[in-house]
């Protein structure tokens, strides 16, 4: 579902598209293929993944005016799985920051856990990096509860990665215990600062803030107003994680389009800037909108500050004045950052082990939005020398230098081929609108999406897969 060192195949793509796409002629008629598919409810089922865990989040958070904060979580948590628990464990990504996990960070994270409860009683826990372990009491049958409470205080560590302060300005990324998915044990995997590696349900959120009052609070709420108020209460529900951003003296444009207010941040930039920033959000978020579906939430943020990310009803996107990036490769990550509240924020996947599924297609996503009308989609040119591997391969069996070519470009490269055959932009569009209300709130994997995709084109076998993705494994 993603940032700065995987941008650069992807920018370098789009550039491509936004360069060459202008050779190409008239809209092309619609294949046979593409013209007879159609799909109901009655024709076709999604085999969608149970998340096993479902949970419900209450928080108040406090930050003094030294930019030290104050968590106190409870979190209700239902399994749902058909297993019973014998233990709980949690994403705690506050955890890397501190100097014992990132000795590189010149002012690391100082994380204190005052206490950790389950069901009002303290609890023995184990914390190794971001793993944290609670071991039960009693094993958690199917359709039970449990209450987790933890109340600990944490620092920022400067120029981290996500979860960091940039200058004066605070970003919460991952910053609260996350409860995984379960999957016959749960589904925690190795922390990697290289792409996404916490996967989480849907899930809903009760967050008290107290904040100093010289901050503009940005959240994944809908309901943030400017000037901010320092003491504000949000509830969002049906969301995969929370981010919250505090900026100091920010300049900020705002714009309506289709009932929902578009929200453009900078701390360095000019009323142009903010202008062009806001009328390629909100342009691109239109076409969005009108192509893959109905966008759930009445705001739509973004922050000129900080790492390329998405996060539910909110983006950052990185600084000319912090990476020396145009204002052309800012409107380009811009773009492929607002794709993310579909693919990823609406149709969830697994990022450690199928980065691709939400990456491809907010790559096709923004390809097609910078297209003109009727045009194929272009080929990513330089894989040509890549040596052969899937594109869904766990994080962790990509090199660092190299993630990027399977996960951005290669399975944007493969995806825009089968379109083309089908009949190029048009035909991705029905397709992207028809994948997104199937599986919207729903989880699924490359194994169900190869099926859904196989429905759809009506294709007869794995042919146009084989050579990009893993099939038929986990």
């Amino acid at each position: 579902m993603k940032k700065y060192k995987l941008f650069v195949s992807m920018l370098s793509l789009i550039s491509v598209v936004i360069i060459l796409c202008t050779f190409f002629n008239k809209e092309k008629k619609l294949t046979s293929n593409e013209a007879k598919v159609t799909l109901s409810k009655s024709n076709y089922t999604p085999k969608t993944i149970s998340p096993g865990s479902q949970s419900n989040y209450n928080i108040d958070l406090v930050m003094d005016t030294d930019g030290l904060f104050t968590a106190n979580v409870s979190i209700n948590i239902e399994n749902i799985s058909n297993e019973s628990w014998d233990n709980l464990t949690l994403y705690f990504i506050p955890n890397m920051c501190v100097n014992k996990n990132s000795p590189s960070l010149d002012s690391p994270s100082e994380v204190k856990i005052k206490s950790i409860q389950i069901d009002n009683k303290e609890a023995v826990y184990t914390l190794i990096k971001d793993k944290l372990s609670i071991p039960l009491k009693e094993r958690l049958p199917h359709k039970e509860n449990i209450t987790f409470k933890m109340n600990y205080t944490f620092t920022l560590p400067k120029n981290g990665f996500r979860f960091t302060k940039n200058g004066s300005n605070y970003h919460l990324a991952q910053w609260y215990p996350m409860v995984p998915t379960y999957r016959n044990d749960w589904n925690k995997q190795d922390y990697s600062f290289n792409g996404e590696s916490y996967h989480t349900a849907f899930c809903n959120f009760k967050i008290n803030l107290d904040i100093p009052k010289e901050y503009t609070v940005v959240t994944t709420s809908s309901n943030d107003i400017f000037p901010s108020k320092n003491k504000s209460l949000f509830r969002i529900n049906n969301v995969k994680d929370v981010f919250i951003a505090l900026l100091k003296n920010p300049q900020i444009m705002q714009k309506e389009v289709d009932n929902v207010n578009i929200r453009v941040f900078t701390m360095n930039g000019t009323d142009e800037n903010l202008a062009e920033y806001i009328k390629i959000a909100a342009n691109s978020f239109v076409y969005f909108q009108k192509t893959i579906g109905t966008y759930p939430y009445k705001q739509l943020d973004i922050i000129i500050d900080g790492n390329g990310m998405e996060y539910p009803g909110i983006v950052t996107a990185a600084s000319i004045y912090d990476y020396n990036y145009n204002e052309d490769i800012i409107k380009q990550i811009i773009v492929h950052e607002i794709a993310h509240q579909w693919f990823y924020g609406l149709v969830s996947n697994d990022p450690y082990k199928n980065a691709w599924l939400d990456e491809g297609f907010a790559e096709i996503a923004s390809s097609l939005f910078f297209m003109p009308k009727g045009n194929k989609l272009l080929k990513y040119r330089n894989l040509d020398n890549l040596k052969p591997m899937p594109s869904n391969l766990p994080l962790d069996k990509y090199e660092q230098s190299t993630q990027s070519n399977y996960i951005y470009s290669q399975s944007y490269s493969k995806l825009a081929q089968i379109f083309n055959q089908q009949g190029g932009k048009r035909a991705a569009e029905k397709f992207l609108h028809k994948y997104f209300t199937t599986y919207k709130y729903k989880e699924l994997d490359t194994n169900e999406f190869v099926r859904f995709m196989k429905y759809y084109f009506n294709l007869e076998n794995n042919s146009l897969f084989e050579d990009w993705l893993e099939i038929g494994g986990d």
